[in-house]
């Protein structure tokens, strides 16, 4: 008889009652153990002290102001429990809140809240995540595009380089970029090696650094 992993701790922090608890019952429902949720940062941050979740997951506005209140409990989650992954949710896009977050190590997220209602996606968000993964919402990634296009960097890129691009942002591995597009491994090797070639971005030995350099360049002024 095999012998069960205990399922992934989660805490949820939102002052929206009804968003934080069905948040909580989808997470439930795709098998995580919600241990606990708050309403405010304060709260949040006491709750993974005491709980040590795997993740927390936490509104970027929050009282008493609504303003950054969750970004900085995610600061100090950070500096505090390292080892605790962090998704952050946001009603709106907001690029410089993102571009703080992501530069804060392993194991970060950023998602709209528009996207929780899909508990595949959801799940597999979080559980990218709590593996160390990058997770940018594609939304992000798009507004940063935009925002450049009057000078637009990526104009030297064929089409397959943007949607490998596109891909690597999501925080997407060499084989699960290979395995979306339905091309070989060693073919989005090349890819990658020319889209930071015509970037004049240097190479990385994992992911997670190439997702920062590839979302840094694009929201760099």
């Amino acid at each position: 008889m095999s012998v069960r992993e205990p399922a992934r701790r989660v805490v949820v922090a939102d002052d929206d009652v009804l968003l934080r608890q069905g948040l909580a019952s989808l997470l439930r429902e795709g098998g995580y153990d919600v241990v606990g949720q708050a309403g405010d940062a304060a709260d949040l941050i006491e709750l993974v002290s005491n709980e040590r979740p795997d993740v927390a997951i936490i509104d970027i506005r929050m009282p008493p102001t609504n303003t950054t209140e969750g970004l900085d409990a995610a600061r100090t989650i950070r500096e505090e429990f390292p080892e605790v992954a962090i998704l952050v949710l946001s009603a709106h896009i907001e690029v410089d809140h993102a571009m703080e977050l992501l530069g804060a190590g392993r194991g970060i997220g950023y998602l709209l809240k528009t996207r929780v209602g899909d508990i595949d996606e959801l799940c597999d968000t979080v559980d990218r995540v709590i593996s160390g993964g990058s997770v940018v919402d594609p939304a992000l990634v798009e507004e940063l595009v935009h925002a450049r296009r009057a000078r637009d960097p990526l104009a030297g890129l064929t089409s397959r380089e943007r949607e490998v691009l596109a891909l690597m942002a999501e925080g997407r591995s060499n084989t699960g970029i290979a395995h979306q597009l339905w091309i070989a491994e060693g073919t989005v090797e090349k890819h990658v090696k020319s889209i930071f070639r015509k970037l004049e971005l240097p190479d990385a030995p994992d992911d997670h650094r190439r997702v920062l350099a590839v979302i840094a360049f694009l929201g760099s002024k």
